[in-house]
């Protein structure tokens, strides 16, 4: 088999199992993360603020990447930048709004989600391994993605793909989405990527709380761990229960 096709039926196959494979990953940071709280010392970060607020930036970065992901969907029709895994999917090209700066935003979204808890872990080495395994990782999906695509659409996306970055976005040249935000899309698709941000670091403090035997463990993020798994709730009964979140096209 050419490597090209090689290649393309790797992405397919990664593809189809992007919401499972991760899971390694944050198992792996997980068990890191424990071996750090039972020996310190070997945390990068030395000084007390690292212990007392690291956590909230580590937190923040994620959200950064929930963030995007949000700018992404929101602005998006139907049957484009979803989360299927039977195969891709594309109704139409998505040439305008964030799509007008970086062709994969939902995948540079998702590398700062994974990039919080990895840093959150305190090792470099690690952040340094899961950026290579996140680079490997996605170049073979987003190569499928685009041998897709570019069947499909033919010119017009080599037109575009011509101009538009594949994961760094550009500075300019920004085009105003075709449609209006959408936040009951957003809801509909983005709830499970919000709780399972806060349930990884409500895990990694709790864990860590376990193994200093202190107790002080985050109560604002347990809070918010929390509410995002009542609120993941609430949205998936209305989801399979009521039309709510249903919008024509979107």
């Amino acid at each position: 088999m050419a490597l090209q096709e090689e290649f393309e039926k790797q992405g397919n196959w990664l593809f189809r199992n992007r919401s499972y494979l991760p899971l390694l990953v944050v198992f792996a940071g997980i068990v890191i993360f424990v071996w750090t709280e039972m020996h310190p010392e070997s945390f990068f970060l030395k000084a007390e603020w690292g212990s007392q607020y690291y956590i909230y930036i580590c937190l923040f970065i994620s959200l950064l990447g929930l963030a995007i992901r949000v700018f992404t969907v929101g602005y998006t029709p139907a049957n484009t930048s979803g989360r299927n895994t039977s195969g891709q999917l594309a109704d139409q090209l998505n040439t305008t709004g964030i799509y007008s700066l970086v062709r994969h935003p939902l995948y540079l979204g998702n590398f700062f989600m994974w990039l919080g808890p990895v840093l959150y872990t305190g090792h470099l080495w690690f952040v340094g391994l899961v950026c290579f395994f996140y680079w490997i990782y996605y170049e073979r999906i987003m190569f499928a993605e685009e041998q897709f695509l570019r069947g499909k659409f033919g010119d017009i996306y080599i037109s575009w793909a011509e101009k538009i970055p594949a994961f760094l976005p550009g500075l300019t040249g920004y085009k105003k989405p075709v449609l209006p935000f959408s936040w009951k899309k957003v809801l509909k698709k983005e709830k499970n990527g919000l709780m399972n941000v806060f349930i990884i670091f409500c895990v990694m403090d709790v864990a860590g709380a376990f193994i200093r035997k202190d107790g002080e463990y985050n109560k604002i993020i347990a809070a918010a761990c929390m509410f995002t798994i009542v609120l993941y709730l609430i949205l998936k009964f209305l989801k399979y229960n009521t039309n709510w979140l249903n919008e024509e096209g979107r």
